[in-house]
């Protein structure tokens, strides 16, 4: 069977935002802060589960999120060990004859930044989303990618390099969405940090 690799991302430590928002309505097993993640996403999409079964067999990481779209599947498994996750892709690689290096590039299609956002507006985005509130004076970074399963590692890159905290990330559909917010001078650092990430995807 031919596999089109959409993403394959490699988290070394996910920050506690990220693995707290994931475990809110996870049906699986939650990740742990700290833990190391990989996302992978493919073409066809019920062959992840192909792809799962294999990563489960070989390895002890635990699986974190399964989505199975009209075209495309995605996985998500952790372990506290980097090597475990590190194993659990490279037996899925093995077993489709493909590298990180084919996997689709990323692409920002949205990159915005709104300083001193208005009550209203904090109001709708705290409404909208599952993760946390967003405070008139703040400011908002909004992104979006494609394909959209980079949107994981992009937000934990984000969440690294500043002091902000996080309302909306999705990591599955047409595309990525990352909605964080904070202090001017903060959501300009997470902003470098995010553009960085999805320039160069974790291996």
């Amino acid at each position: 069977m031919s596999f089109e690799l959409r993403t394959y991302s490699f988290i070394d430590s996910m920050q506690p935002q990220l693995a707290q928002y994931i475990a809110k309505d996870n049906k699986v097993f939650d990740p742990s802060e700290y833990d190391a993640a990989l996302f992978l996403e493919i073409h066809p999409a019920m062959e992840i589960h192909r792809m799962i079964d294999l990563a489960l067999k070989a390895t002890d990481v635990r699986l974190g999120v399964v989505i199975t779209e009209r075209h495309f599947g995605q996985l998500e498994v952790h372990h506290a060990d980097q090597g475990e996750v590190q194993a659990a892709g490279k037996a899925i690689l093995d077993a489709t004859d493909l590298t990180p290096a084919d996997r689709a590039d990323c692409k920002l299609s949205t990159d915005m930044i709104l300083r001193g956002i208005e009550r209203d507006h904090g109001i709708a985005f705290t409404g909208l989303a599952k993760g946390n509130m967003i405070i008139s004076g703040e400011s908002v970074l909004i992104m979006e990618c494609e394909p959209a399963a980079y949107m994981a590692y992009i937000c934990n890159q984000a969440l690294k390099a500043a002091n902000v905290h996080l309302n909306l990330v999705t990591t599955w559909g047409a595309t990525g969405r990352l909605i964080i917010a904070g202090p001017e001078a903060e959501i300009d650092e997470a902003a470098a940090a995010a553009r960085e990430a999805a320039a160069e995807p974790a291996s």
